[in-house]
């Protein structure tokens, strides 16, 4: 399955994410995205499935063949509340890849003394089967990476 870029943004190992929990891995593997810090990004479905959860700062994509896929938008963005994300989606509805999903502004996110580093993983997968095919930097809808 190819995980497409949900944003734009420089394409980072998760060891650079300034989480702990998803610098390890322990999440899932997968690779984050510092996106482009001007004005709005709309991140869109990296895959075709059905949204299991959707929280303004994340959301858990399922594809047909049961793999699921989490982006998380920035780290501790939890503590926001929804403050400054829009939601275009809902929880059960079926989207294919490129749909937007949700709107939100990194800068801001980085005035508030967070970070807007996104991780992209492949949830209950190993860090063997993910394999990276996207360059230094990506658009939203790039390949970003290969789940074997």
């Amino acid at each position: 399955m190819i995980v497409h870029a949900p944003l734009p943004g420089r394409v980072l190992d998760l060891a650079e994410v300034p989480d702990q929990v998803f610098a390890a891995g322990i999440v899932g593997p997968g690779l984050a995205l510092d996106p482009d810090r001007r004005g709005e990004v709309t991140a869109v479905a990296p895959v075709d499935g059905r949204v299991v959860k959707l929280h303004p700062h994340a959301f858990v994509l399922v594809a047909a063949d049961g793999r699921g896929v989490l982006v998380h938008l920035g780290i501790d963005t939890v503590q926001l509340a929804g403050d400054g994300f829009t939601v275009h989606a809902a929880e059960g509805q079926e989207v294919a890849t490129g749909t937007p999903l949700i709107t939100f502004e990194p800068d801001v996110v980085a005035a508030g003394g967070r970070s807007p580093v996104c991780p992209v993983l492949a949830l209950d997968g190993g860090a063997e089967q993910v394999h990276r095919l996207a360059s230094a930097v990506v658009t939203a809808g790039d390949p970003l990476f290969d789940w074997a």
